[in-house]
């Protein structure tokens, strides 16, 4: 089935490219398509039509159309720096490293500052094994922002690969500086400490990581080693025990703790995690060493014999494997093998001189039966894996540099975790059910509505909403222009009581439309005007207020600089301003005092405020009129560990678990 605007309001080309941003700002991708479409079928000559298609597509791992949409933009307008940088994105992601530093130093041409293309540019040049250059990029970012922890991180990075490990200290000494409450860059450092064989720094830096929260394996790890050479052993053991819950697929994590148990002599779990490694990792044939070893311990000969048998054929200028194989054969009473090995590792050592170069060379593939040291520093989340749209259509505001900045700013609940409160309470057609939980998704008054059958479908309320197919769209559109017709020809007949209650029902139909098509400058327009006819429409006023919220997110992380905002009252309005959407909240609970999903999102929107205690309120409000309510016991939760009220919002988080987010255990343990 086509997709058609029809008479759909007839908007010029500018307004549905405005529309179609809109849907790719809510990762509504296959809507967004359908309007860059519409608008390419008219204006085929235009370039960012193109360069937004392109972008959708990437979301859809369409890279090959994405590709063809790039080449022509960049032919419509090549001065468009986006267009480069998306284009270089796409090559970067099927390996055409050459042309991606092309077409990002292309971009670079254009917006010779800007961080994401520095960052990809630098990244494709590494790859390429061209340090030097890369490191350019990086120095020429730091020089511009010197105080970013994420650049610094970068260099060390760069630095750890040209094995330069003391400019790599100097790189995460700096970050630790910057960010001190980041365990990622803890570390790293501890990590570099480690390889220079500052085990005493070493060890306050992996401590200070874990107890900033970390849960990568190699911090344990590396940390137990440095017990185990202290002698810490049970410190030592209760890291290796860590290391393998948090990454039960690293087969050094069951190797360490072998080597620890073995000495310590618990033999049978010992061999327990050296065959676990080998099962995890047949290459790491140096294992086999080891669990020879505690074979011969526990009198299992066999066994030895066939693990000293797998190491000469690895390693066969590795003398000790033929001498214990020897005494393994004594004591099974096979002494003509116990000969072979033990006169096979004679004449190898007689040879020792004459085979010196290929006893050398061998050598350096000899068994390393020590503890294996975790192989690299944790990395901080790789935002250059992952395509900015905003980048992209070269944004002016700092958005991209805020992703490089320290994790410990921005949004209050990511602070803590990695997590963010639940969403919204929308009302919609569709809605995925949430069968966990056990929040009651049905209010009285919106049942009575539905029974009127004044609209095409049933309310339902949502927390997740669900993307349109394009045969849904399309019957949305659809649905606006039957609608449009009928608010057209109510409105010439004259107004009575009754008519205006009917236009003030198909002016809020539509606003459900335009909404469920992304459109939310139409949609709220339209319920203003549902409420101006019927100024108790307290729907009107719940849906009027998600959507102002949804239009507000998407100006805010959208602002083009070419409007400016004059005055400070303007400014602070524009960023933080929420009064619009707490006045409709206000106005649905005055109409509906016993609706707890208005107190639920208001709450929501006084955390964005930091008005933490009105939000708390809120949320008590609405968890008193459903005290099964999950998502406010979850976020009210947040909210307190947030205002260290860490005692009470571990209790609701708790409750909120047992009404069926499970996520907040995850958090519970992290908060503890």
């Amino acid at each position: 089935m086509g997709f058609c605007l029809s008479s759909y309001a007839q908007l010029n080309t500018d307004r549905i490219i405005a529309i179609g941003r809109n849907a790719l700002y809510f990762e509504d991708y296959v809507l967004s398509i359908q309007y860059f479409n519409q608008v390419i079928k008219v204006k085929p000559y235009l370039a960012e039509p193109y360069l937004y298609r392109a972008i959708a597509k990437i979301q859809l791992s369409d890279y090959n159309g994405a590709e063809h949409d790039c080449e022509m933009a960049i032919r419509n307008n090549p001065f468009m720096p986006g267009a480069y940088y998306t284009r270089g994105f796409i090559y970067r992601q099927t390996g055409q490293l050459e042309k991606a530093e092309e077409d990002f130093t292309h971009a670079l041409l254009f917006s010779p500052e800007n961080k994401t293309y520095l960052l990809l540019r630098s990244d494709v040049r590494a790859q390429q094994h061209k340090l030097d250059e890369a490191l350019d990029d990086i120095n020429f970012l730091i020089s511009k922002d010197p105080r970013s922890a994420q650049l610094h991180f970068e260099k060390g990075l760069f630095m750890l690969e040209k094995k330069d490990t003391v400019q790599a200290l100097d790189c995460f000494t700096k970050t630790t500086e910057l960010d001190s409450q980041n365990s990622t860059n803890w570390s790293a450092r501890g990590h570099i400490n480690m390889l220079l064989g500052n085990n005493d720094e070493a060890l306050l830096d992996l401590t200070k990581a874990i107890n900033l929260g970390s849960r990568w394996a190699g911090d344990y790890v590396n940390r137990g080693i440095i017990l185990y050479r202290n002698h810490n052993y049970r410190g030592a053991l209760a890291d290796y025990d860590k290391a393998v819950e948090y990454n039960p697929k690293d087969p050094n994590c069951y190797y360490n703790r072998g080597l620890l148990r073995q000495e310590l002599g618990d033999l049978n779990r010992a061999l327990d995690d050296f065959n676990k490694t080998i099962a995890l990792d047949p290459n790491k044939t140096e294992v086999y060493y080891q669990v020879g070893m505690v074979n011969m311990q526990l009198n299992q000969w066999k066994e030895a014999i066939t693990a000293f048998d797998t190491l000469i054929n690895h390693y066969p200028y590795f003398l000790p494997s033929y001498f214990l194989a020897s005494q393994a054969a004594v004591a099974l009473g096979r002494t003509t093998d116990a000969y072979k090995y033990q006169r096979k590792g004679q004449e190898l050592e007689k040879q020792k001189e004459s085979i010196q170069k290929r006893l050398r060379k061998e050598q350096e593939t000899a068994p390393n039966t020590d503890v294996q040291i975790a192989s690299s520093q944790p990395q901080k989340k790789d935002n250059r894996k992952e395509f900015s749209s905003r980048a992209a259509q070269d944004s002016k505001d700092n958005t991209e540099d805020r992703k490089y900045e320290t994790e410990s700013r921005g949004s209050v609940q990511k602070k803590h975790s990695d997590v963010i409160n639940e969403p919204m309470i929308q009302l919609s057609y569709y809605s995925k059910p949430q069968t966990l939980r056990r929040t009651n998704y049905f209010y009285y008054q919106i049942d009575e509505y539905n029974k009127q059958r004044l609209l095409p479908s049933p309310l339902h309320f949502t927390v997740q909403e669900v993307p349109l197919t394009a045969e849904l769209i399309n019957k949305h559109f659809k649905s606006i222009d039957n609608i449009s017709d009928k608010i057209d020809n109510i409105i010439t007949i004259g107004m009575t009581h009754k008519d205006s209650i009917d236009a003030s029902n198909l002016y809020f139909a539509r606003a459900m439309e335009f909404a469920l098509v992304q459109d939310y400058t139409s949609a709220i327009d339209d319920c203003t005007k549902a409420i101006t006819f019927n100024t108790n429409f307290a729907i009107a006023f719940f849906c009027r207020a998600n959507w102002r919220l949804k239009q507000r997110d998407y100006q805010i992380n959208n602002h083009d600089d070419s409007t400016p905002i004059n005055t400070e009252e303007e400014m602070m309005e524009y960023k933080y301003g929420r009064s619009m959407i707490l006045r409709d909240y206000d106005q649905v609970i005055r109409l509906w005092p016993d609706f707890a999903f208005a107190y639920y999102n208001k709450a929501n929107v006084l955390c964005e405020q930091k008005a933490f205690k009105e939000a708390i309120e809120n949320y008590n409000k609405a968890i008193e009129i459903d005290h099964d309510f999950a998502e406010a016991w979850f976020n009210r939760g947040l909210t307190r560990v947030f205002i260290e009220q860490t005692d009470d919002g571990l209790m609701d988080l708790s409750k909120s678990g047992e009404l069926g987010i499970y996520q907040a255990y995850n958090l519970i343990t992290r908060f503890q």
